[in-house]
């Protein structure tokens, strides 16, 4: 079986951790895998929306700690291998929001240190009721500072520094209060609301849609003077789209717009 299960239906792609034996650990080949279907996803134009699942019991418990302690057999006690590990999960991370599909993290059981980060790092999450996160890594004196980058990012700060300082777990709940998750679910709905946000996304234009989401992320940490200078010119850019131009129509008409792309 593929460590890193990926079936499509429709415009919609399902990415699932399938390594459960070791709660999707991010291993050296899990890491590969995602960045691989992550790159083949940024050129798709089929492709309108993506699930990220874990198979098992676990979304994911972060990086493979096997893995990295053998690591530490190398000459150099491992600094080499650690880092080029570091930024090959960072290169993973930071692919995410770089790819004009919309990614809905679909959670259950643990998000763990670089598996909250990896929760961080989509663009939405939609989670089960009885899901736990954590960037626990200081518990084994190892502190989540890469898992810190996404998290800070996504909840605000004295939460973020709290969480990575005790190593202590927040469920389901707090993770949407804080901004982690988008919605809690029963477990037993979990795919059924997934799918249907999925869905809801997919069937947006996808210019529209590629146009914003990277709109989004670079506007984000601008000063506002310049962020309403830049967005203004992504309307524009947006207005110029066939797409745009039919949906208004489309609107004035009182009909169902008929999308290009």
């Amino acid at each position: 079986m593929p460590i890193l299960e990926r079936h499509d239906t429709g415009a919609i792609t399902h990415l699932t951790l399938n390594s459960p034996e070791r709660l999707n650990a991010l291993s050296d080949e899990m890491l590969a895998a995602l960045q691989a279907e992550l790159n083949a996803l940024k050129i798709d134009t089929r492709i309108r929306a993506v699930i990220l699942s874990g198979a098992g019991k676990a979304f994911c418990a972060g990086h493979d700690l096997k893995q990295m302690t053998a690591g530490r057999a190398q000459p150099d006690g491992g600094k080499a291998y650690f880092k080029d590990l570091f930024d090959r999960c960072a290169q993973v991370m930071m692919t995410i929001p770089t790819l004009p599909q919309p990614v809905i993290a679909r959670v259950h059981g643990v998000a763990a240190a670089a598996g909250c980060q990896l929760v961080a790092s989509c663009d939405l999450a939609i989670v089960a009721e009885g899901a736990k996160f954590g960037v626990n890594g200081v518990n084994i004196g190892l502190f989540c500072s890469t898992p810190m980058v996404a998290l800070s990012r996504n909840i605000p700060r004295k939460h973020a520094f709290e969480m990575l300082t005790t190593g202590q777990f927040i469920d389901a709940a707090k993770a949407v209060e804080m901004g982690l998750a988008n919605k809690a679910v029963p477990a037993d709905r979990l795919k059924q609301e997934t799918k249907a946000l999925a869905e809801t996304v997919a069937v947006k234009p996808g210019a529209a849609v590629r146009i914003g989401k990277q709109a989004f992320y670079e506007q984000i940490h601008m000063p506002m003077a310049e962020a309403y200078a830049f967005a203004g010119s992504v309307m524009v850019e947006n207005m110029m789209h066939p797409d745009t131009r039919e949906g208004i129509q489309a609107f004035i008409d009182k009909r169902n717009p008929a999308w290009s792309q």
